[in-house]
């Protein structure tokens, strides 16, 4: 299994990247995350069940003197820089657009930013469902903000990311990733309520991990699939509010008024409302059951989570389907299912703690006899939100 990336060499590193700089680096740290259950409900106005997790982007940033972002990527090897007060650039379809976004949202908001050069070092894995985008927002607007000395509370912050994601980058994702970078807790995962944000920290047990298992199959949620996927339901929201009062998103359509209309809609925006239905109803009962410590519970809703992502939401992929089934038959594991967007990357598997790496031995092998593909593991915990690290 893979770990987390050293941090000792941080401010060296910066040196030698900028090394016009004499002052040392302010380092800022954003998680990533995974979903325990809750999947594509967060656009719909729903409740999501997350975890921030202990891999994580971490920015180093010190002032410049002229007007411009100058930015290096450990992970990419590679620097770019742009005009900081060009608040009218498009998109280039790179890793800069997640910098640059935040940069140009927090301008259009208020926020007068100071030059500055830039390096980023991530563990998170890049189009693996873990939200390695939403980190590197909440990172970079931790830092442009802390460096122009302008305070912003998390949930404003976390708004601003994905106000980015969404105009900049183009990714019509919901709150979730963002807030639980901002307000991720160690050892819990966080009850989020995606209309009112209400939320509420729930305790993990100290013998359960959070591991990872990645398919190696890389997906895109700026690709045109994911949208779709909110564009079927918020036509279903369009017919169901013609005969259903006050429905403003599918988190106002319970199981029951959903068949009881079924005719309304096609057999495709049946299948995706379906799903958002049902996985908000799943949702409480795995917030009750992680309360209860009910990890049998908890592992069933999960699997009937990850078969409506596969059957009804239709997100899911073979080896999505391969990982979870070979989790689900390992006697350590609780639970398993797709965790991210879909269309590949990895599964969330709760597993014993003393179980870790046996566990980890049968995924691999398992998985690869099936597929051909070597995965990555990633034993996790849960992790604390963003911070400067001082």
């Amino acid at each position: 299994m893979s770990g987390p990336l050293p941090l000792t060499d941080l401010r060296p590193a910066f040196r030698r990247q900028f090394p016009a700089h004499n002052s040392p680096a302010r380092i800022f740290r954003a998680p990533g995350r995974t979903n325990l259950i809750g999947e594509h409900t967060d656009y719909n106005d729903g409740f999501v069940l997350p975890a921030a997790i202990d891999r994580a982007t971490w920015i180093a940033i010190s002032p410049r003197q002229d007007r411009t972002l100058k930015i290096h990527s450990e992970h990419f090897n590679e620097t770019i820089e742009f005009n900081i007060d060009d608040t009218s650039a498009t998109p280039q379809k790179h890793w800069s657009d997640y910098v640059r976004g935040v940069a140009i949202v927090l301008q259009k908001s208020g926020v007068k930013l100071e030059s500055a050069d830039i390096l980023i070092r991530s563990d998170v894995p890049v189009g693996a469902g873990l939200s390695s985008s939403a980190s590197l927002e909440v990172a970079a607007a931790f830092a442009l903000t802390a460096l122009a000395n302008h305070e912003l509370p998390k949930l404003e912050i976390a708004k601003l990311c994905q106000r980015a994601e969404n105009e900049f980058v183009g990714a019509h994702v919901g709150i979730m990733d963002q807030f639980v970078s901002c307000f991720g807790k160690s050892h819990h995962a966080i009850f989020l309520d995606c209309r009112s944000l209400a939320h509420e920290a729930v305790p993990i047990p100290e013998n359960i991990r959070l591991v990872l298992c990645n398919t190696m199959v890389k997906h895109s949620i700026a690709a045109g699939d994911y949208n779709s996927r909110r564009q079927s339901c918020e036509e279903a929201v369009v017919r169901l509010a013609k005969v259903i009062s006050n429905v403003r998103a599918l988190r106002d359509v319970t199981p029951d008024l959903l068949q009881q209309h079924a005719h309304l809609l096609s057999d495709v925006l049946y299948k995706r409302a379906h799903h958002a239905v049902t996985e908000n109803a799943r949702v409480l009962a795995a917030r009750q059951a992680l309360i209860n410590n009910d990890l049998e519970s908890l592992g069933d809703l999960m699997q009937q989570s990850h078969a409506s992502l596969r059957d009804d939401y239709e997100v899911s992929c073979n080896e999505l389907d391969v990982m979870a089934d070979l989790a689900n038959n390992f006697p350590g594991c609780f639970g398993a299912r797709m965790t991210g967007g879909g269309f590949g990357g990895c599964t969330i598997n709760l597993v014993r703690s003393n179980q870790v790496e046996e566990f980890a031995i049968h995924m691999r092998e398992g998985y690869q006899g099936a597929t051909g593909i070597a995965p990555e593991i990633y034993s996790c915990a849960a992790a604390e939100g963003a911070e400067e690290i001082t």
